[in-house]
C-alpha cells in the first residue's frame, strides 16, 4: 500500500500543473479565510454538529441539481440555506439543536444517495459531491465562490460585536437588548451559504475540516477573540491551499490532504495549549509555595 502511494507522487512538470489549477488555489484560499472566520463563531456557539447536518442537506440539493441538469453550486446552496433555516427555526422552539440536526442528517444523506442512484452520468461527478471537486472550477465558478465568500465575511464583520456577545453569553446579551433570535437566524443563513461553498472544496463528508477544525485548533492556544480568528483563518488557509499544492504532485484526491493538514495543526495546537497550561500551573504552585 505504501509503495502504491509513494509511486503516485511526482514533481515533474509541477509548475505547469499549478498553472492549470490557479483558479482552484485562489478559490480554496478565499474559502479557507472565510471558513476560519465563521468557524470561531461555530465553536463559540457549539454548533459544530449543525455544520455536518447542513452539509448533508447541501449534498442532497447538489445531487438533485446534478440529476435534473442544473447548476450544482446553486443546488447545493439552496439545500444548505433551507437546512440552516429549518434548523434555526426548530432550534428556537425546542432549544435542542443537536436533536434537530440528528433528525435531519440521515434524511438529507438518504435523499442525496437516492438522487445519485438515479443519476446516469459520470461517476466522477457523484464522487466529487462527497469528496470535493475544487480542481474542476472554471472562471465563472471561481468568481461566484470568491464573491460569496467575500460577502459572507463582510456580513460577519458588520455584526461582529453583537454576534460575539450573543455567542459567548446569550442570556446576558438578551437582557442587554440584543436581538439574539434574529442574530441566530442571520448567522444560520450565513452558515448555510458558507457550508454550501465549502462543500465544493472538501465535499459533504469532510466539510468539518475546513469550517470547524481550524477554529478548534486556534481556540486551543488562545482565548482572545481577535487572535483566535486570525489564527483560525491562517490555519484554514494553510490547510486548503496546502492541500491543493500537495495534491497536484500525485493521483490522490485533494480532500485527504486538507483533512490531514487540519488534523496535524489541531494536534500541534493541543500540545502547545497543554504545555502552556502546565507551565501556568507550575508557576502558580511555585508562587503559592
Amino acid at each position: 500500500m505504501m509503495e502504491t502511494l509513494t509511486s503516485s507522487f511526482t514533481t515533474e512538470g509541477y509548475w505547469e500543473l499549478f498553472s492549470l489549477v490557479r483558479n482552484s488555489v485562489i478559490t480554496a484560499g478565499v474559502l479557507g479565510l472565510m471558513g476560519g472566520l465563521i468557524g470561531v463563531f461555530i465553536m463559540l456557539r457549539r454548533t459544530a454538529l449543525v455544520v455536518h447536518g447542513i452539509a448533508e442537506i447541501s449534498f442532497a440539493g447538489a445531487a438533485l441539481a446534478l440529476l435534473i441538469g442544473v447548476d450544482v453550486v446553486a443546488g447545493s446552496a439552496m439545500g444548505a440555506v433551507a437546512a440552516s433555516l429549518l434548523i434555526g427555526v426548530l432550534s428556537l422552539k425546542d432549544r435542542d439543536t443537536s436533536a434537530v440536526t440528528g433528525v435531519l442528517m440521515p434524511f438529507g444523506l438518504g435523499l442525496g444517495i437516492l438522487f445519485l442512484s438515479l443519476y446516469q452520468g459520470r461517476s466522477a461527478n457523484k464522487f466529487g459531491l462527497l469528496t470535493g471537486q475544487i480542481v474542476g472550477v472554471d472562471d465563472i465558478q471561481t468568481q461566484t465562490l470568491v464573491t460569496g465568500a467575500v460577502v459572507i465575511s463582510i456580513a460577519l464583520l458588520l455584526i461582529w460585536r453583537p454576534l460575539m456577545f450573543a455567542s459567548v453569553d446569550p442570556q446576558l446579551a438578551r437582557a442587554r437588548g440584543v436581538r439574539v433570535n434574529l442574530l441566530s437566524m442571520v448567522f444560520m443563513v450565513l452558515l448555510g451559504v458558507a457550508v454550501a461553498m465549502s462543500v465544493q472544496v472538501v465535499g459533504a463528508l469532510l466539510v468539518l475540516a475546513l469550517l470547524v477544525v481550524p477554529a478548534a485548533a486556534a481556540l486551543k492556544v488562545t482565548v482572545r477573540p481577535y487572535l483566535a480568528v486570525l489564527l483560525s483563518m491562517l490555519f484554514a488557509l494553510i490547510s486548503s491551499v496546502g492541500g491543493i499544492m500537495l495534491a497536484i504532485t500525485g493521483t490522490v484526491p485533494i480532500s485527504p490532504y486538507i483533512t490531514t493538514i487540519s488534523f496535524l495543526i489541531y494536534v500541534v495546537c493541543v500540545l502547545i495549549g497543554r504545555g502552556g497550561r502546565t507551565r501556568r500551573r507550575e508557576a502558580a504552585a511555585a508562587l503559592t509555595a
